[in-house]
């Protein structure tokens, strides 16, 4: 398509959605990291295609009508700055749909890679029948799981009532009522006695001086998802301490960290930690009961 010629099909407003994306430096990380990612999303979620189904749309005219979503929808992601999934109150995580809104973060953990249909996965045990998803904002790392490990029971654990709510419709969206138990706590304090074979958690991470670095897409979530302190290991220290008394004596953790990864690390210069491969990325942690009750003990010293 010429730069000057006006978009007819579907594959030239994706191509005019990723000039405008650019031209407006817009922020991504929602569930696309580039402007034609961000641009084909937007021009499935105003069409009502999956956006894995869109390849085969592309040749199609959009309708007056269809046109004029697309438009005002890119309109919108500019003016806003909102992320395109609140737009769309549609998320994709590990595979499937989720409603979100903002009283929720857009899911996005890199643990929902390991849950994927179909994906190779170090956290594959047919043993698993408990698991608890701790910080689950909209449910959909708790609901992954549940897919994943179809025998478990699943409890997911947020501070947030607002947050709980989208977890409450997605969990009603994905038919898992009798297996995903919503909890609100403050990470463990409502969970006393109950014990996990795998502990999930994407906690907040975020230190406090570098929210204002981010893109205003961030700032449009909630900061009780993103902030923890001043090192952004508010959360994540109490989680390892605490998780070895909430783990059976097989039970594992696994915690994300982002780039907060490092923050660790200096704290306990002397540990070894070991990181579990993600797309391009290492910040995703995975522990050991006996390894956490170990690293407690000698950072008591």
């Amino acid at each position: 398509m010429r730069a000057f010629a006006a978009p007819r099909t579907v594959r030239d407003y994706v191509l005019y959605g990723e000039r405008r994306l650019r031209a407006a430096r817009v922020g991504f990380g929602h569930g696309t990291d580039n402007a034609r990612d961000e641009a084909a999303w937007l021009v499935a979620g105003a069409l009502g295609i999956a956006p894995q189904a869109l390849a085969a749309h592309l040749a199609r005219r959009p309708d007056r009508g269809a046109a004029a979503r697309i438009r005002a929808l890119l309109a919108a992601r500019i003016r806003t700055r909102q992320p395109l999934a609140y737009l769309l109150h549609e998320a994709w995580f590990a595979g499937r749909a989720y409603y979100i809104d903002p009283r929720a973060i857009v899911p996005r953990s890199l643990i929902g890679e390991f849950l994927a249909p179909g994906a190779p996965s170090p956290l594959a045990d047919p043993e698993i029948s408990t698991v608890l998803d701790l910080c689950t904002g909209s449910g959909a790392l708790a609901i992954a799981a549940a897919y994943a490990f179809p025998a478990a029971r699943v409890d997911a654990v947020d501070l947030s009532a607002d947050a709980l709510a989208v977890a409450a419709r997605n969990v009603r969206r994905h038919g898992l009522a009798a297996r995903v138990n919503l909890i609100q706590s403050d990470l463990f304090t409502a969970l006393a006695g109950r014990r996990y074979d795998l502990i999930l958690s994407n906690p907040p991470y975020v230190p406090r001086a570098d929210m204002a670095a981010l893109p205003r897409e961030y700032r449009a979530e909630p900061a009780l998802a993103l902030v923890a302190g001043d090192d952004g290991l508010a959360l994540a220290l109490p989680i390892l301490r605490t998780a070895p008394h909430h783990l059976t004596a097989d039970g594992r953790l696994v915690l994300e960290l982002g780039a907060t990864r490092a923050a660790l690390e200096s704290r306990f210069p002397d540990q070894a930690f070991l990181w579990l491969s993600t797309v391009g990325d290492e910040s995703v942690g995975y522990w050991h009961r006996d390894d956490l009750l170990a690293w407690a003990q000698q950072t008591r010293r």
